[in-house]
């Protein structure tokens, strides 16, 4: 997990939050990570976070089943192209059942799939290289939503 948060941080522009307690994110958000494109280093106002790791089951989101130590899963927004050459499927046409609690697998995330997002639990030897391509790839897109919208 340190090493996906490193190489986020290490990417020029990037902005990665990590909640603790005392700071202004709710406690169950405390110990996970958001990514944006930020090049002034303040989170954006109208932008969501192009990747996040999260470190535990949230009340929506159960099925991959991060509350046992040591459990984690990397989620990352991709394009069309990407969500169906690494899933085989549309992301709003998801129909394959799939076991989200398995590790070092690409999959649909289990509750933002139709919205064109993937995940991994527990990336490991299959899936650490296309995780980071993937979160550059969301760098880049994210840095290009920037550009656009100063330049307009």
């Amino acid at each position: 997990m340190e090493q996906i948060i490193a190489t986020v941080r290490d990417l020029d522009g990037a902005l990665v939050l990590v909640p603790e307690p005392g700071g202004d994110f709710p406690e169950l958000a405390w110990g996970d990570a958001f990514f944006y494109y930020a090049p002034d280093g303040r989170p954006p106002e109208n932008a969501q976070p192009y990747g996040t790791v999260v470190t535990k089951n949230y009340p929506d989101d159960t099925s991959s089943d991060l509350d046992p130590p040591g459990r984690w899963r990397v989620n990352v927004r991709v394009d069309r192209a990407t969500f169906r050459e690494l899933t085989g499927e549309e992301p709003r046409s998801i129909s394959r059942p799939r076991d989200h609690a398995a590790t070092d697998r690409v999959l649909p995330h289990p509750v933002y799939g139709a919205q064109g997002w993937i995940c991994v639990v527990d990336p490991g030897e299959r899936t650490t290289d296309t995780v980071v391509r993937l979160l550059r790839s969301a760098h880049e897109a994210a840095r290009a939503r920037f550009v656009r919208s100063v330049t307009t």
